[in-house]
């Protein structure tokens, strides 16, 4: 188990950082779809009672995404800050669905909103995933332009996670091209950070990819639209597409 300074050693319980983004929690459409988070809590729970600590990062783009308001005029940072404050009613909705299955979970937010939400305090964080507490992180960096991605990785690093999981909507993995416009686009089951950055595949931010590398992080991106995947993956099994630093195959 971890010291109360947070350290994290292989031999102590896995400890990981899932990224949910925005548009999971919508089922693709604006607002919040109550089947998709009941599943979604479910998965987590489950991984929760084997023995993972289980931390999330949320995005907020079923309800506000700053580059697109910007893009119609809007002020780059107030858009920014609306993202954050979705990320936030996001965050809210998903702790409510996994306290519903019987598993405590705590909001973090950047933004303080002592109301409804803890500040983010790394220490504090690392305290509720030893109890077995789901800790959620909202409100992305507090700041305008940094992305949830990056954010993630910032926060998988401070909670000294093992591995940092990217679930996505729409794709079980990275692919060597978009597989919704180039048909013969094909899954990429391993690769390194540098591969992804040297070629442009753009599942998360090079800021996030980058801090990853730097830091020795691993990172998986797999499908969340297929039952079971998010227990899967916190679990730490054999889905989607493995990110490291030096290139190996999996077992």
């Amino acid at each position: 188990m971890s010291s109360v300074l947070g350290d994290h050693n292989e031999d102590s319980v896995r400890r990981v950082l899932l990224k949910v983004s925005g548009e999971m929690f919508g089922g693709g459409a604006v607002g919040l779809d109550a089947d998709v988070l009941t599943r979604i809590a479910g998965e987590i729970s489950e991984a929760v009672a084997d023995g993972v600590q289980v931390a999330i990062v949320v995005g907020g783009g079923n309800f506000f995404r700053g580059p697109e308001l910007q893009q119609r005029g809007m002020d780059r940072a107030r858009a920014d800050y609306m993202g954050m404050l979705g990320t936030v009613m996001n965050a809210i909705a998903l702790q409510d669905f996994i306290e519903k299955t019987g598993t405590p979970a705590r909001v973090q937010t950047a933004i303080q909103m002592t109301q409804i939400a803890e500040p983010y305090v790394p220490l504090r964080a690392i305290r509720h995933l030893e109890k077995g507490r789901v800790v959620i992180f909202g409100a992305g960096a507090g700041m305008p332009y940094f992305s949830t991605d990056t954010v993630s990785a910032q926060r998988a690093l401070e909670l000294h996670c093992d591995e940092i999981l990217v679930g996505k909507n729409g794709v079980d993995g990275i692919y060597s091209a978009d597989p919704k416009l180039d048909p013969t686009a094909q899954k990429l089951e391993c690769l390194t950070y540098g591969e992804a950055l040297a070629q442009g595949l753009r599942v998360v931010d090079a800021a996030a990819f980058s801090l990853c590398r730097d830091n020795h992080l691993t990172m998986r991106v797999f499908g969340m639209g297929e039952s079971t995947n998010v227990t899967r993956a916190l679990r730490g099994e054999k889905i989607g597409t493995l990110v490291t630093e030096d290139k190996q195959e999996e077992e």
